[in-house]
């Protein structure tokens, strides 16, 4: 099957019959940060080195949702579909109200600046879970230069209702992607740095960690970003491509891009089965037999 390798059964009914990887748009510098939104039923994402928030349709094509980013990388749809933004410039992540202005979330750990918020997704109360590697401080080209006031790279939690922002994990030497299980009793998160691996942290009632195991470790390259459907498959970003592990961690199937890296990836579609890719300089989305979360 041209395109694809297949290791297990289960991979070939996600792919179905007909699987057709789909080349929307490119001529980006480095595409990140993809979030679909089912009002509308368009695309954002992330140009980093270009500052930009790109969106796009399949009825309107490309166009600039936001010229000025703050070198945004990771967004999320929270669960009253407003976009939440991890953004390098600023050091912060921010929410897009309805209205359209632009509200400040969180920028400081104890009086700390961020390193440079990199991706991030919200648990079933509306709590926010980030990575905070730092990218976005290491050079002017997704930021801005400068030293890291932490000097620690965390995976952080945000209780909206309390308005605190704690220290879930400091294990990872460039924590990056994060997804969690169905059920949210895991927190799948990438380390794009040494390890070049994804964790599994398991977590308590109240979502703090109980234990943490390498879930698995990612060649070529090391993996960014990441998402899981509804049977718990994990569908992560490659050099090559997007991987896909079942539950236990095994590899069952690759979906080959044919770009330099493959940096992340998200759910869309009205049924939930379009997993829209951001690779590189490119765009892509596939139609697979399985449902996201």
């Amino acid at each position: 099957m041209s395109g694809f390798e297949v290791y297990e059964n289960s991979f070939k009914l996600i792919l179905g019959d007909d699987p057709q990887l789909v080349h929307h748009a490119t001529g980006f510098e480095w595409t990140e940060g993809p979030a679909y939104f089912v009002d509308g039923d368009y695309l954002l994402f992330s140009d980093i080195p270009n500052n930009k928030i790109i969106k796009w349709s399949d009825f309107d094509g490309v166009s600039v949702f936001r010229e000025s980013s703050d070198f945004s990388n990771g967004n999320f749809v929270d669960s009253k579909g407003r976009l939440i933004t991890c953004q390098h410039g600023t050091r912060n992540i921010t929410r897009t109200e309805n209205n359209g202005t632009i509200t400040n979330i969180i920028d400081n750990y104890q009086g700390k600046k961020l390193n440079s918020p990199n991706d991030l997704v919200e648990n079933s109360k509306g709590d926010i879970f980030f990575t905070d590697p730092p990218y976005g401080i290491l050079s002017d080209d997704e930021g801005y230069k400068a030293e890291s006031e932490l000097k620690e790279n965390y995976v952080f939690r945000f209780r909206t209702d309390r308005n605190i922002l704690e220290i879930l994990s400091d294990e990872f030497d460039k924590p990056n992607g994060l997804c969690f299980s169905p059920d949210e009793k895991y927190l799948y998160v990438t380390d794009s740095g040494e390890p070049g691996d994804i964790k599994r942290l398991e977590l308590n009632d109240d979502y703090q960690v109980v234990s943490s195991k390498i879930f698995a470790v990612i060649r070529p390259g090391v993996p960014d970003g990441l998402r899981i459907d509804s049977n718990g498959n994990i569908f992560t970003s490659a050099w090559d491509g997007i991987q896909v592990l079942n539950p236990l961690g095994d590899l069952i199937g690759k979906i080959l891009v044919p770009e330099d890296r493959t940096a992340n990836c998200c759910w869309g579609g009205k049924l939930k089965n379009r997993l829209y890719i951001t690779a590189d300089k490119s765009i892509y989305s596939i139609i697979l037999n399985t449902v996201g979360l």
